[in-house]
């Protein structure tokens, strides 16, 4: 059975910093077969919108809002994928969702992300 189980999430005050893990198992290839991305789902909004991508091809992205202060890693011996989160603002506030894509190429919109995860709640607040 395909799982993808995020942690890590919490509250924490501005300047601060967590990191996320994910973690992939059942799929039919070692992870480092498929790029993993982190996405955000601000309050309120139905839109998940990517703040970090670790491909396949060993690359990362990050979306500008982010770069700089966030950094995706993977450990695929555990099948782990890891979003280190630091100088956090009140607007990096939201649920966190890890996605599996099986394209090689970096993908950054949702649509092209076929397995989720439940999403893990990060708040950054005073």
């Amino acid at each position: 059975q395909l799982q993808v189980v995020e942690s890590g999430g919490g509250l924490v005050q501005p300047g601060g910093s967590l990191r996320l893990s994910c973690v992939a198992s059942g799929f039919p290839f070692d992870l480092d077969y498929y790029s993993v991305g982190w996405f955000r789902q601000a309050p309120g909004q139905e839109r998940k919108e990517v703040s970090c991508v670790s491909s396949s091809e060993g690359t990362t992205y990050c979306a500008d809002s982010v770069k700089g202060r966030f950094t995706p890693s993977r450990d695929n011996a555990k099948n782990t994928v890891y979003l280190q989160m630091d100088s956090l603002k009140p607007e990096d506030t939201g649920v966190y969702f890890c996605a599996v894509s099986t394209y090689t190429i970096t993908v950054i919109t949702e649509d092209m992300y076929e397995y989720w995860g439940r999403g893990t709640q990060v708040t950054v607040s005073s």
